[in-house]
């Protein structure tokens, strides 16, 4: 149970990885590989402030918006000189990794004595479990605290995807959509497509640095090399998504990045659970991602062939 519960927790951080990576690849369409330097700046960020005494949420509001200035560089780069989006991506990560070093003062910064916001689920657990250090839950004993953090970061979860989904409804959201649309035509309209691009990798980036900030918070350290990887975690996540609500709709797509990392979070953990070696975890990570691009495919054309023999 302290394995699965622990799972969803760290399932519904990334999916703030997933919505940020939804905002870049498929609102927008640009391909942004700023993420795993940006997520690493986001934990660096918070976690430095916090052993300097920082309030925790002032720490990781500031670790979310430092990512969010990455991904504004990120579009510059691109929309003003000109430069390649994979390689404006590219040359923003390769970057960060010096400014996280200089950000941390070493590779790794631990935070176990430090104040965080998981100090709030100690006070989220004496509320709702009175107390209690070990719950019962469907026959199974869990810890209070481990349910509470579980319920923390729903919250967070819920709070920031429910401000995604107003954000897209308003008429600055349906412009950034449009981008990915269809940007000769929002620029014919009197858009600033350059504008709305360095919006949504600043939106995008800072909900990534605020996952960041949380799974620095929640696991005890921020390490430099914390969001290598990340970037194909979040799209396996996206895809997942897509797969499971089958409609391009901002709100399912929304609701589709956390279920795809629950149910990606979820695999990795059956991995494990049966005796996978942690050293392959980088390579099995990869093997359902090319499942995920894969085996949608199969099912739609399996469709289509259905759909031809019916009607034949």
């Amino acid at each position: 149970m302290t394995l699965l519960i622990g799972s969803l927790t760290i399932a519904l951080i990334l999916s703030l990885l997933a919505f940020g990576i939804l905002i870049s690849f498929r609102v927008v369409a640009f391909e942004d590989l700023t993420v795993d330097g940006s997520m690493t700046l986001g934990g660096a960020m918070a976690a430095a402030m916090i052993v300097r005494g920082t309030h925790p949420v002032v720490a990781t509001m500031c670790g979310s918006l430092s990512a969010a200035v990455a991904g504004a560089v990120t579009a510059t780069l691109h929309t003003k000189f000109g430069i390649n989006r994979l390689l404006s991506g590219i040359l923003v990560m390769t970057g960060l990794y010096s400014v996280n070093l200089r950000v941390m003062g070493k590779s790794n910064l631990p935070l176990l004595s430090q104040r965080t916001v998981m100090d709030y689920a100690d006070a989220l657990s004496k509320n709702v479990f009175h107390g209690q250090s070990i719950v019962h839950l469907a026959g199974w004993e869990a810890s209070a605290r481990d349910l509470s953090s579980l319920l923390l970061m729903l919250c967070v979860t819920t709070t920031i995807g429910g401000l995604l989904f107003v954000f897209f409804r308003t008429n600055l959201g349906l412009a950034v959509q449009a981008i990915g649309d269809n940007s000769r035509m929002i620029r014919s309209l009197g858009v600033n497509v350059e504008l709305m691009t360095t919006l949504a990798l600043f939106v995008g980036n800072g909900v990534i640095g605020l996952s960041g900030a949380l799974l620095a918070q929640y696991q005890g350290f921020a390490d430099v090399q914390m969001g290598i990887g990340m970037m194909v975690w979040g799209i396996a996540s996206v895809i997942l998504g897509e797969t499971l609500v089958g409609t391009k709709k901002i709100g399912f797509l929304i609701s589709g990045a956390v279920m795809g990392s629950i149910l990606f979070r979820l695999l990795v953990a059956i991995a494990l659970r049966w005796g996978l070696n942690p050293n392959d975890l980088k390579l099995i990570t990869s093997a359902f991602v090319f499942g995920a691009l894969v085996v949608p495919r199969f099912i739609s054309r399996g469709s289509r062939l259905v759909r031809r023999k019916q009607n034949a």
